[in-house]
């Protein structure tokens, strides 16, 4: 059973071979699409926006204004540092202060759905910073708190922060809803491959189950682009369907990178 596990393996590995150069700029750019998304809904929507926040979150005008700009400058600026894969730290810290702002701002920080998400996308984010740290091939610290740790421990350290974040998407696909038989294979399935993930165990393999997995159900449960434009549920189909796009960009970081040191993957090349 072992031979044939490696050798399907290998041959998508050379399958996917002439892909893999492009495969960290292809995930940093679907890791922030959702806030190059969001930035233009704001500006497109910027009154509605506004009166949103001054009407239902109890903000003055100036605060609804400086909220909304800081939001988008910040988006923008940093995730356009992110595909560039320049000043890194900066552009994670960025994008992270976004999704707490967002979270706090509009009253979602204490729902569930909220919540998941943002853990999965920030679990992305930490991938990113583990990516861009994996390029060093010098022994630096990337936080000052830190010093005792060096630079290969602190990447192993972010991978694994990465994937333990990156699927709790998938517990709010597993444990929310009504468990029908279909449901219940599937969420079997997400189960499985979450626990593969975050032990490290064929983490990449497992990583792309769930990319698999989540790009076609973002397809069927999110298909925005079918509702009307006045659609009520056509914006947040929208936010969902791409905050989805930027956790499989989490993921592809996983895979291009590897599940890092404190893996089962890792491990068993000790033995």
């Amino acid at each position: 059973m072992s031979s044939v596990v490696a050798q399907v393996e290998e041959v998508l590995d050379r399958v996917g071979r002439p892909l893999k150069p492009y495969l960290p700029v292809l995930a940093r750019f679907l890791l922030v699409v959702t806030f190059l998304e969001d930035s233009l809904r704001m500006l497109t929507q910027y009154g509605d926006q506004k009166f949103y926040l001054k009407k239902h979150r109890g903000f003055a005008s100036w605060g609804a204004d400086l909220f909304l700009v800081f939001n988008m400058a910040v988006m923008v600026s940093c995730s356009l540092l992110a595909i560039a894969k320049k000043h890194t730290l900066y552009a994670v810290a960025g994008l992270g202060s976004v999704v707490l702002a967002q979270g706090f701002g509009y009253g979602l920080v204490f729902e569930s759905s909220f919540l998941f998400r943002s853990l999965s996308i920030v679990g992305g984010l930490v991938m990113l910073l583990a990516d861009a740290h994996s390029s060093k091939n010098r022994r630096n610290t990337l936080f000052a708190g830190l010093p005792q740790l060096s630079a290969t421990d602190q990447g192993t350290y972010l991978q694994l922060a990465g994937r333990v974040l990156l699927v709790f998407l998938f517990m709010s696909f597993i444990f929310a809803g009504e468990m029908t038989i279909v449901r219940g294979i599937v969420a079997l399935i997400a189960f499985v491959g979450c626990i593969c993930v975050v032990v490290g165990f064929k983490a990449k393999w497992s990583a792309g189950i769930l990319i698999l997995f989540l790009s076609i159900s973002n397809v069927v449960l999110n298909n925005w682009w079918s509702l009307h434009h006045l659609h009520p549920q056509r914006d947040f189909q929208r936010y969902d369907f791409f905050q989805n796009l930027s956790i499989v960009g989490g993921f592809l970081l996983l895979v291009n990178l590897g599940p890092g040191g404190i893996s089962m993957d890792e491990k068993k090349k000790d033995y």
